[in-house]
């Protein structure tokens, strides 16, 4: 098989490139109108009412108030401003946050750093699909938890959370306990309403949902006590200091409009693809699933391949032309094995051998096609030279 005329992308979970509407949206930024929206001559003011105007944006999808959105540099960012900065700013009613074993690692390590400042971190488990084991989340809330935090879908695995039910089963528990979920993989399928969700903290960033990168958001529902988490001048309502980025901002609410208008008949097509690839590839000996078979991404197909390592198929894949991940975008470069794998109950030699393909606006079914025409013989000639022979489990 030679190598494809163009790039067959099928890694969209790990970025997305930006959509011709975002870049006409932002073009005006970057030279014409370049002005600081802190300054009060007319440049500067031009510059603040876009980023009001996105904020509005935003806002309105979210079903939140202007003022409850804050501009972050990225999804990290928003994470780590939600967990340290709630953590920081109720320290006298508790010490206690919780959240899942599969969680990004925007939110794991910002729950280790809060570990080493004294608060105490309840790390909840999943069942073998990705879903949270929510009796095990109910015994884990007490009077001095904090907030919990839980992806609304998994970036690895695709698993999609039932976030309105852990939200009543949290505020029932303890009322004043919070609710962050981290929706970035989300945003671009699935309604956002905070309100109807039952969340008081929302993330979301532009690089997943064809906007540009180094740029995202955080909701904080009025009321919610939160520190700032960059300090300096002003802005954003004196949660983030520093000039904002107000070509990304614009991007991020252009690019954000356009996906959820766009989410169910996108959501729809990619799940009839999706289907077609997970059933292709399930042909193949040894090969599962990973996540939930139906409470998933639509976009998104993780399988663990056995006997072979997730690094030797990305390298005869690209070959190919074809684009994928094996663990997460933000781990792929080091060796260690998917946290979000070994969570469902697999052993090393599985999460090793994960492979995610996550799908977007130009694929096709004639990636997918291709993708199960090159797959297979990769695949038997990777075998061919494993020594690793697992059994399949019943």
């Amino acid at each position: 098989m030679t190598h494809p005329n163009k790039i067959i992308y099928l890694d969209h979970a790990a970025t997305t490139y930006l959509r011709d509407e975002v870049v006409k949206a932002m073009a005006p930024f970057w030279q014409e109108k370049y002005g600081n929206p802190s300054s009060l001559y007319a440049k500067g003011r031009e510059a603040k009412a876009a980023i009001e105007s996105a904020r509005a944006t935003a806002a309105k999808i979210l079903g939140a108030k202007p003022e409850e959105i804050i501009f972050e540099g990225s999804g990290t960012e928003s994470d780590n401003h939600a967990l340290i900065g709630t953590a920081l700013a109720n320290q006298s009613r508790g010490n206690h946050l919780i959240t899942t074993a599969i969680e990004h690692h925007a939110v794991l390590h910002a729950c280790e750093f809060l570990e080493t400042l004294g608060f105490e971190v309840t790390y909840v488990p999943v069942d073998k699909t990705g879903l949270v084991k929510l009796a095990e989340l109910e015994k884990a809330i007490r009077p001095e938890t904090i907030l919990v935090s839980i992806l609304m879908a998994n970036n690895e695995i695709g698993t999609v959370q039932p976030i309105k039910e852990i939200g009543q089963l949290i505020k029932k528990k303890n009322s004043q306990t919070y609710f962050h979920t981290d929706a970035c993989q989300a945003a671009g399928y699935y309604d956002l309403n905070v309100e109807a969700l039952g969340v008081d903290l929302m993330t979301i960033n532009g690089s997943k949902i064809y906007g540009p990168k180094g740029v995202g958001l955080l909701y904080v529902k009025k009321g919610v006590a939160i520190n700032p988490f960059v300090h300096g001048g002003s802005q954003e309502n004196g949660q983030r200091a520093g000039t904002e980025n107000v070509a990304g901002i614009v991007g991020l609410a252009a690019a954000l409009e356009l996906v959820q208008n766009e989410k169910e008949s996108e959501s729809q097509r990619l799940i009839k693809l999706r289907d077609r690839l997970i059933a292709g590839l399930l042909k193949i000996p040894k090969v599962v699933l990973n996540g939930h078979p139906a409470k998933r991404l639509p976009n998104n197909v993780n399988v663990t391949v056995m006997d072979i390592e997730g690094e030797a198929m990305l390298l005869h894949l690209d070959a190919q032309g074809i684009c994928a991940s094996t663990g997460s975008a933000c781990t792929s470069s080091n060796l260690e094995p998917s946290h979000v794998i070994l969570a469902l109950g697999h052993g090393y030699e599985m999460a090793h051998g994960s492979i995610r393909f996550s799908l977007g606006h130009i694929n096709s079914q004639k990636d997918i096609d291709y993708l199960l025409k090159v797959f297979p013989p990769i695949i038997e000639k990777l075998r061919a030279m494993s020594p690793v022979k697992l059994e399949v489990a019943n």
